[in-house]
């Protein structure tokens, strides 16, 4: 488990950012926030958003292939990732969902599951004259024995590389 846990906090410090940026950070804390504008409209940015599998970096998954990713915004929903032999991840729950307006998760991303820590996770989808403004905001806190010294970057890194994929994925037909 140790290596899985390394393992993603350097595939996190590795990978780069992109319309990002850690927002804050203390001893017991940080937010992240992310933002783009999308020539769609609120419903699609949603809907677009809901397709994870469509747009997640298979390499910032458990299984290595990010179709195995879902995000179910019903009540008790998550953000789950499915493993051979029946097995699964529950990466986020979902505790909102408002079709074309927001969703909002609480739980660990990736190594974070493994600690003692708490993130909220809210996405904003808002109708703008060309379109969506979205914005990601991920506030973590709680204990890590290295006072969240490396954790900000690496989750920066990932959830960076994601938006921009999401960005990108949204913008396509």
């Amino acid at each position: 488990m140790r290596s899985i846990i390394a393992g993603a906090l350097v595939v996190g410090l590795l990978a780069g950012t992109a319309a990002a940026e850690i927002e804050s950070r203390s001893q017991s804390g940080f937010v992240v926030a992310y933002e783009a504008d999308l020539a769609i409209p609120p419903q699609d940015a949603y809907a677009k958003w809901l397709q994870i599998g469509g747009w997640w970096s298979p390499v910032h998954t458990y299984s290595g292939d990010s179709k195995n990713l879902s995000i179910t915004p019903d009540p008790g929903g998550c953000w789950c990732e499915a493993l051979k032999d029946g097995g699964f991840v529950v990466h986020l729950r979902v505790v909102s969902a408002q079709p074309g307006k927001a969703l909002l998760f609480s739980g660990g991303l990736g190594p974070l599951a493994y600690m003692g820590v708490a993130g909220s996770m809210v996405v904003e989808f808002k109708a703008t004259a060309t379109g969506t403004h979205v914005t990601l905001r991920y506030a973590v806190g709680g204990y890590d024995p290295s006072n969240f010294a490396a954790l900000p970057a690496a989750v920066d890194g990932v959830l960076g590389e994601g938006f921009q994929r999401y960005a990108a994925f949204a913008a396509q037909p």
